[in-house]
């Protein structure tokens, strides 16, 4: 069975932000090292509230998880440096009567990027000094241990074609001082913001250490006759006044290059939007499909001839 933090911690999904500090207070006081000596089984319990507590404690990490929904899928996306960058736990400890890590200083877990004025040495363990043993023996013997390398980004721009049905992209990018030549799979149904993410394509490990990874940025790029809303697709249409009066059909394109004829119903009005369902985008993760739209726009003519001045002026007096 996946693991849930939520359950880690005891608390219900719609907790708020006091609960689960309460939760986690209660539930370090019981596992804490200090009170547990040399009890291993007490060290991974207070390991695994402190994870949950890092990742619900904070709004946007508690976001990103609701949408995983199990914590096994979340470590899929973040790795342990990312769901304990900026999580003090000293501070948070000594706000619940303990004295923090033993050998005092900050426990925040941070990164960096190489080549910058940090060193490897930035990297604090969120766990150090709290154990007797292994992850308690300092932070020199951290550094030497093998390490997985930062994670990268990328900017991939795609159609709307490519969101909507999926592609395989073939990118290339220069990382560190190698150029990589990479193909990427596309999902159907993916958006912008959305992160794709590459294990091991990142930078380099230390020490052995596995290479990080490279998460793509997914941008779609604007279509000329199509818009995306959600898992929806928009298009207009422009419609004379009199079919709009009178009733008419239309053929409008789909994003798969078909071509559909609705029927406009008599007395149409401007702005109307007529659904094609199914036509649309499909979900990700087993969400449905979305519907195609078309936007009516009535004609109203500028300029009339004398002929249609008085035929419009003859409706108007019979109360058109």
């Amino acid at each position: 069975m996946a693991e849930d933090y939520y359950q880690v911690l005891g608390v219900d999904k719609k907790a708020s932000a006091d609960e689960i500090k309460k939760a986690y207070r209660k539930l370090a006081l019981k596992w804490h090292p200090d009170k547990n000596p040399n009890n291993k089984s007490a060290e991974e319990k207070f390991k695994k509230i402190s994870e949950a507590y890092a990742v619900l404690s904070d709004t946007e990490k508690r976001k990103q998880y609701d949408q995983f929904g199990s914590a096994d899928q979340f470590r899929q996306q973040y790795s342990q440096e990312d769901i304990f960058r900026d999580f003090d736990l000293d501070e948070i400890l000594r706000g619940f009567g303990f004295g923090g890590a033993r050998g005092g200083g900050r426990t925040t877990f941070r990164t960096t990027r190489r080549g910058g004025s940090s060193t490897r040495d930035d990297y604090d363990d969120p766990f150090a000094g709290l154990f007797g043993g292994g992850m308690g023996r300092g932070r020199q013997q951290y550094a030497n241990m093998p390490q997985k390398g930062q994670d990268a980004e990328y900017n991939l721009s795609i159609t709307l074609e490519e969101s909507v049905f999926g592609a395989e992209k073939k990118i290339s990018f220069q990382l560190e001082n190698r150029v990589e030549d990479i193909s990427v799979k596309i999902p159907a149904g993916i958006s912008t913001g959305k992160k794709l993410r590459l294990p091991g394509k990142g930078l380099s490990g230390y020490n052995g250490g596995p290479s990080g990874d490279l998460y793509l940025n997914i941008n779609v790029l604007p279509h000329p006759i199509f818009a995306r809303d959600g898992n929806d697709l928009y298009i207009e249409k422009t419609i004379k006044f009199t079919h709009a009066a009178l009733g008419t059909t239309i053929d409008v394109p789909t994003l798969e290059g078909t071509t559909k004829r609705i029927k406009i119903a008599p007395g149409t009005q401007n702005n109307t939007k007529i659904r094609m369902k199914g036509y649309g985008v499909p979900g990700l993760k087993g969400a449905p499909k979305g519907d195609q739209y078309v936007k009516i726009n009535v004609d109203v003519p500028k300029k009339l001839t004398d002929k249609q001045i008085k035929l419009i002026e003859q409706l108007a007096s019979d109360g058109i």
